[in-house]
């Protein structure tokens, strides 16, 4: 099973509590979860006039062995106009390359940071995948 949170915060937001949405989904071979702007293909949808954000930005994939993986989907810019962080509970925030994928390890839990480039916005989405 792997769970998803998600909270949108601006500048005039800072030190407010976000509202939260969740999503979770079985772990089955090819189950997926997205996180984007466009409300038909994605469980967590931001909001509209959030464009640093794709249509479809995250996706979450389920192996053939049950584990999860996250990728930051090219979109049709050379360039994105946000940067996104992972950071595994207990270690340090790394970066995820537009276009790259990474492992989630089974039981591991942390958050990803989508951050525009051009304002004081993010989009945090939280994930615990069970052992």
């Amino acid at each position: 099973m792997l769970e998803l949170t998600m909270a949108s915060v601006s500048e005039e937001d800072t030190g407010a509590t976000a509202g939260m949405l969740m999503a979770e989904a079985p772990s089955d071979p090819g189950t997926v979860l997205r996180v984007g702007r466009d409300k038909t293909v994605c469980r967590l949808a931001t909001p509209d006039d959030w464009l640093f954000v794709s249509r479809v930005h995250l996706e979450f994939l389920c192996g053939p062995d049950g584990g999860w993986q996250v990728t930051w989907l090219r979109g049709t810019h050379a360039e994105p106009s946000s940067e996104v962080s992972l950071t595994p509970a207990g270690r340090q925030a790394q970066p995820l390359p537009y276009g790259g994928t990474v492992t989630l390890p089974r039981g591991s839990s942390g958050e990803l940071v989508i951050r525009d480039r051009t304002a004081p916005r993010s989009v945090n989405v939280g994930f615990y995948h069970e052992a």
